[in-house]
């Protein structure tokens, strides 16, 4: 789907899910910064791991300054700890005013008031790693396909460039139906007459010829005449 640029992503949390996107945007060429508490959480990256590690509570602004959040793309708090997770993000979010952030949630209700601070939250399941991923890089992700191959539904954070836009717009008769919207803890079935927030996730259905020209057009906002 979308092509995106090479970003500086500070990932907060060296676990499994931590140290799984750190390896895995690394590998893609992003620069990564990786901070956990503990010095032996760092084993779990790999040897060619180009990135950088840090120390520290992943919510000291000192460190994250030293980590590289004054020109952070993107922020992943993924942590064992929900607290740990919000503040690292909050600070991330409303201090160093990185575009992108996630955090990881262990406690689903806590997920509406995150995501009303413009904070997107992914819960502890089987595909977390790749969600968040999605996420940070503003990838869409295939959650079905049918059987014939013709047709997908996709989930799309919304580009920046669609923020203040109609959402409506992306709509094509017979091609590409806009689901769903999920903002801010809550889902609206269809576009409506909504006009896009950043945070938005669009819950899109997508005829497989018409991929392409979508993702032009989410690449490049709607058409002017």
């Amino acid at each position: 789907m979308l092509d995106y640029l090479l970003m500086h992503v500070i990932v907060v949390g060296c676990g499994r899910v931590g140290s799984g996107i750190a390896r895995s945007l690394s590998a893609e060429g992003h620069t990564v910064a990786v901070i956990d508490k503990e010095l032996r959480s760092f084993r779990r990256l790999p040897d060619n791991f180009t990135g950088t590690t840090h120390v520290g509570m992943g919510f000291d602004r000192d460190l994250l300054t030293i980590a590289g959040a004054e020109r952070a793309d993107a922020l992943a708090a993924v942590t064992s700890g929900d607290n740990s997770n919000i503040l690292a993000a909050r600070i991330g979010k409303e201090t160093f005013e990185i575009n992108r952030v996630v955090a990881r949630i262990y406690d689903p209700r806590r997920a509406a008031i995150f995501q009303r601070l413009g904070i997107a939250t992914v819960a502890t399941v089987s595909w977390t790693t790749d969600q968040i991923e999605r996420r940070l890089t503003g990838t869409p992700t295939g959650e079905w396909t049918d059987g014939s191959g013709t047709v997908r539904l996709v989930d799309q954070v919304l580009p920046a460039i669609w923020a203040g836009k109609r959402l409506d717009l992306l709509a094509e008769p017979g091609k590409v139906l806009v689901a769903a919207v999920s903002r801010a803890g809550s889902a609206q079935v269809g576009a409506g007459l909504l006009i896009g927030q950043e945070g938005d996730v669009l819950h899109l259905v997508v005829a497989n010829d018409a991929a392409a020209d979508l993702d032009h057009r989410l690449a490049h906002g709607p058409a002017t005449h």
